[in-house]
């Protein structure tokens, strides 16, 4: 008996244990999920200033004039969202589902309630589910809730069409779903049986079309000719003739326009033919239709959130670099996104598709930070392929060359600097290229990659340029040009006119390794032997020039070649090869760009100081102005980092903000107040 007793306690223990681990399961994210985000909220809601925050928003989500309706919400600050916890976010799609979902925490359920009953339609119910409410806040948004947790899902649908890419249409994914909605929209969509061709009928449109030709070409030519006239007036006068004070045509009269805004009216019912209201119906009937599986889709994926324990399971590989010390953290699968894409689709139709599927396969994560004087984003790129990534990362691992540093000064606007393994190159490209032939061209592609590694000497190739080269802008310089513009004189004759402006060239320099000179310098004295390309080429002591002849419109006066030491030069002025005296700043540039293997940096403040002249109207110089004022600098460097690329990009402020990124919410709601400020009422 008591052996009875005691397994069928051990059974019940068991039979609860199974039933209480299946109802505590968390919530997968789907399985082709491409992007997947993190956010932070407990570094980043302490960085967040809601006074400034709150009018910036109220700003941007005003409605618009035909809505005389003014916003109920005015405090962002308080939704009752919980701002300090953790917010996910995935991305998923599929052949016709395309969703993006949010996952965050409440700490005011009322807060919130006002908050959604704000934004959502009026009149709309709020529906009730056995453990959670939702509403749609628009036809593919829908929000639900429940306790201290919600969900925001955004979804798109589109029925399968038959894909134009390939030669049989796509199965759709999502199609097996047993559904009325499903059934329903499939009726609405499915198409008329095609009637026999009748040429009679045929030829009776293209008769009503010929009528209908020879009815306008009066009425169109006459609309051409007074065109015409109006470009001419326009590039003579630079505006419409003024409006004669006893006429009533507003057309061409600006200050009338500016004056007397035309009156606010409501839109007229629409009144059609009996084919638009039933064309009109249709239309309408497909938009319910879709909306009924765009809500069953959101309301299965709230039933499995609200029926989990309301913890989000994510794949380990997609967290590998996540940091939980950045504020916020982001997974993209390139491959996916790519792949299976409108541009896979269209690749698929060509043999070598499965080249660009293995070229990429690959995903990235990414770690932003948004620290007191600088935003630093961290980047990791990853190929699925072990193979693939081991001959990514050996292209990265170069020798370095410190000649080119010196080419580096305090005052150059930026550079970029490469140190590369120009022999493991070829080794990537055979990497990629292996196993991705196509069925019965599988011998064939295998066979054309032998042969290029016997024809192809990658030593002799990479000497040539082994893999060490930079970049550096130096400034940007005013330049008088010449170009032609088209005058009128008073009966609209056209006539060619000269004219100059003022443009801004570039003062630069490039230079990379070679190991093998004598190689350059017979490019370089061919360049001035041909006789075709002598004409623009010639030597001057120890470097080779380039002008063309006779113009004077070009963004470069000349351009100058030379092979001095091991370095290959290209500059637009001589002066840049002579080595110039380097700050602490500019050594450390100089360190980090023979250390790393791609590196650089952009003052964007020099840069537009330089592109001044570029910005025109009024709105444009004021916000030249702004970003001058606060824009920032960029820096940049990449290496490999384990089993991944990691690339790091800061950029580092200039202004007092109170940290990186209120500095950005700062200076968009300056450049947003100038914008808001130039505009003038449309009329209608």
């Amino acid at each position: 008996m008591k052996s009875i007793l005691l397994k069928t306690q051990i059974i019940t223990f068991l039979l609860f244990g199974f039933a209480f681990a299946f109802a505590q399961q968390s919530m997968k994210i789907p399985g082709d999920a491409a992007f997947y985000m993190e956010i932070n909220g407990k570094q980043l809601n302490k960085k967040m200033n809601w006074g400034k925050l709150n009018p910036f928003l109220q700003g941007i989500t005003k409605k618009d004039k035909k809505n005389k309706e003014k916003p109920s919400w005015n405090d962002y600050s308080k939704t009752g969202i919980k701002y300090d916890a953790t917010q996910y976010h995935y991305a998923a799609f599929n052949d016709s589902v395309q969703t993006y979902t949010t996952h965050f925490i409440l700490d005011n359920k009322e807060k919130f309630q006002e908050f959604i009953n704000s934004v959502k339609k009026k009149g709309l119910e709020i529906s009730k589910r056995n453990n959670y409410s939702y509403v749609d806040i628009d036809d593919d948004v829908f929000v639900a809730w429940s306790g201290d947790r919600a969900v925001l899902s955004m979804i798109n649908y589109n029925k399968p069409q038959k894909d134009l890419w390939l030669d049989e249409a796509v199965a759709d994914s999502v199609a097996v779903v047993a559904d009325s909605a499903v059934v329903a929209i499939d009726s609405v969509y499915a198409e008329e049986p095609e009637k026999p061709f009748d040429y009679k009928e045929e030829i009776q449109y293209l008769k009503d079309d010929i009528k209908y030709l020879k009815d306008n070409i009066k009425d169109n030519n006459a609309e051409i000719a007074r065109i015409q006239k109006d470009i001419k007036y326009l590039e003579k006068h630079h505006q419409y003739p003024e409006e004669k004070k006893d006429t009533t045509d507003t057309e061409y009269s600006e200050n009338h326009d500016e004056a007397s805004p035309a009156p606010e009216m409501e839109e007229p019912e629409a009144v059609g033919t009996e084919e638009d209201i039933a064309f009109q119906k249709e239309m309408d009937s497909l938009r319910i239709e879709k909306f009924k599986i765009v809500k069953k889709f959101a309301e299965d994926s709230f039933d499995r959130y609200f029926s989990s324990n309301l913890e989000i399971d994510v794949p380990k590989d997609m967290l590998s670099f996540r940091d939980p010390d950045s504020d916020v953290f982001v997974y993209t699968d390139y491959g996916r996104i790519v792949n299976e894409g409108l541009y896979g689709k269209m690749m698929k139709r060509y043999s070598f598709s499965r080249f660009f599927e293995k070229a990429y396969n690959s995903n990235s994560s990414y770690n932003l930070y948004f620290d007191k004087d600088k935003v630093k984003l961290v980047n990791n790129y990853q190929h699925k392929d072990a193979e693939t990534q081991k001959s990514i990362s050996s292209v990265y691992k170069g020798k370095k060359n410190r000649k080119l540093t010196a080419l580096i000064n305090d005052k150059s606007i930026g550079y970029y600097a490469i140190n590369v393994n120009g022999v493991k190159y070829f080794d990537m490209m055979y990497s990629l290229l292996k196993d991705t032939g196509e069925g019965e061209y599988q011998k064939e592609m295998d066979l054309m990659m032998e042969t290029m590694k016997i024809i192809l000497d990658e030593e002799a190739i990479a000497k040539i340029a082994p893999g060490n080269g930079i970049f550096v802008l130096n400034e940007l310089k005013p330049k008088t040009v010449e170009y032609t513009d088209y005058d009128y004189d008073d009966d609209y004759n056209e006539k060619e006119v000269k004219k100059t402006k003022e443009v801004m060239i570039p003062n630069f320099i490039f230079a990379f390794a070679t190991e093998n000179e004598k190689y350059w310098s017979r490019v370089f004295n061919l360049l001035i032997t041909n006789k075709e390309l002598a004409k623009n080429f010639s030597k001057k002591g120890d470097f080779y020039a380039f002008k063309e002849e006779g113009k004077n419109n070009g963004y470069f006066d000349q351009l100058y070649f030379t092979v001095k030491d091991g370095i290959v030069y290209l500059t637009t002025s001589t002066d840049n090869l002579t080595p110039k005296s380097q700050s602490e700043i500019s050594k450390k540039w100089a360190k980090d760009s023979s250390k790393y293997s791609l590196s650089g940096r952009l003052d964007i403040q020099k840069l537009l100081i330089g592109l001044e002249k570029e910005f025109k109207s009024a709105s444009e110089r004021k916000t030249l102005d702004v970003l001058r004022k606060n824009i920032g600098e960029l820096y940049y460097k990449s290496e490999v980092k384990g089993e991944s690329v990691q690339t790091e990009i800061d950029y580092n402020i200039r202004d007092s903000a109170e940290n990186s990124l209120m500095y950005f919410f700062d200076l968009f709601d300056e450049i947003y107040k100038i914008q808001e400020a130039e505009k003038k009422p449309q009329i209608l």
